[in-house]
Formats: C-alpha cells, structure tokens, sequence
C-alpha cells in the first residue's frame, strides 16, 4: 500500500501543505506539530484571526462552545463548531469547516478542512484528511501497552519510526464506524469505509471497506 503523505491527502485543504510537504511519511510530522501551530499563528490574518489566549488563534466565523477547553497552541479554521465539553489538550490544527463534538479530546494533531470528529472521540498524535469523518466512540489509540516504539505495518514492510506515540492517519474521505478503535500505527487509505466496533492495525488500502478483519475492494465509489 502506498502510505506517503501524497497518496493520502490532498494538500490543498489545509494551513499545514506547506509543513507536511517536506515529510514524506505522515509519522514524520508529528514531533513538530507544536512549533509549527506557534510560527504558523504569528502569520495569520489578524482581521480574519483573533489570538484569545497565547498562542490560540480563532476564525472569527468559528463557533465555539462555552464550555469547550482549548489548550495552547491552537489553530481554529473558518465556520469550524467546537461543541459543548470539547477538550483541545494542546498542539491542534484544525482547519475550516470541521466539527469537533461532545466530548472530544485532541492532542497533537492535524485535522484537515471538512472533518468531522462530533461524539465521544480521543484523535491523538494523528492527522486526519479531507472530510474524514470519525463515528461515535471511535478513537485512536496512540501508546503500546508494552510502551515500546511503535512500528508501521505495511503488507511485508516493518518500518522502524523510532516513535513511542503514534495514533492513526486517515486518508480523504475515510469513515470510520462507531466504537471503532485504530491501534497504534494505523494508516487508513483514502475512501475508506471502517465497519463499526472495528479493531483496526496495520495499512488498510484505500477504496476498500474493512469489516471484522476482512478487506474488500469498494466495486462502486
């Protein structure tokens, strides 16, 4: 599977083209996520963005709960909603028109323009693509239970990342059905459609459906 951050997502539909271009796997932005929020909010409109806190910039078109947390450093993209009880922990990108719900917690993370993470989700140390949209309880699972450095399985390859945290990539346009859980390292292809109550690991090829541990390719799209 081709698991290269051009064959997951269309660049053009996030403030971060420009930083994930000089990464060739997804796993490689990770650790600059942070410094990358910092130097990319001190560039922002200041008549589109306002910085309510330091460095948390919000669009002035983005609908924010009162009762939402947003930790530093923050980016909120143009008529994005962060709803009621929301926790931005810190280190989050997210783009326009996304929807960050109930009881969502983010950490570290890139979210592309017109994602949706709306009920009861844990996205961590990931980057969601293009109208990726997350089902109910669905979460990423980012730590070994042993704590070791996690490996990125892909058909025969074992790729070394030298990182312990990683939680999941999701390709354009991927959904993934309610209380799923994406282990450590998963890398979900563009289109496709995760089964609810899913236990997902490894690369899952794009325009696929996964469904109790089976792959098929989607005849129809």
């Amino acid at each position: 599977m081709n698991i290269k951050i051009v064959d997951l997502y269309d660049l053009g539909h996030t403030l971060a083209k420009d930083y994930l271009n000089k990464f060739e796997y997804p796993w490689q932005a990770l650790s600059g996520i942070k410094e990358f929020i910092i130097n990319l909010g001190k560039t922002l409109n200041k008549e589109e963005y306002k910085e309510i806190s330091e460095n948390v910039w919000i669009h002035n078109t983005a609908k924010i709960y009162p009762s939402a947390y947003i930790g530093s450093p923050c980016i909120i993209g143009a008529n994005s909603e962060i709803r009621h009880g929301a926790f931005i922990r810190s280190s989050a990108l997210v783009g326009n028109g996304v929807v960050i719900g109930n009881s969502v917690e983010l950490k570290n993370v890139i979210i592309f323009d017109n994602a949706e993470v709306p009920h009861f989700n844990y996205v961590g140390d990931a980057i969601l693509g293009f109208h990726a949209h997350m089902g109910a309880g669905a979460i990423t699972s980012n730590i070994k239970s042993d704590k070791k450095n996690i490996i990125i399985h892909n058909e025969n390859q074992k790729i070394e990342t030298g990182l312990r945290k990683i939680g999941a990539f999701l390709g354009d346009y991927v959904e993934v059905g309610c209380n799923s859980v994406l282990n450590p390292g998963t890398i979900v292809g563009r289109f496709t459609n995760i089964y609810p109550l899913s236990s997902v690991r490894g690369c899952i090829k794009e325009n696929s459906i996964y469904k109790n541990g089976k792959l098929v390719k989607k005849e129809n799209r």
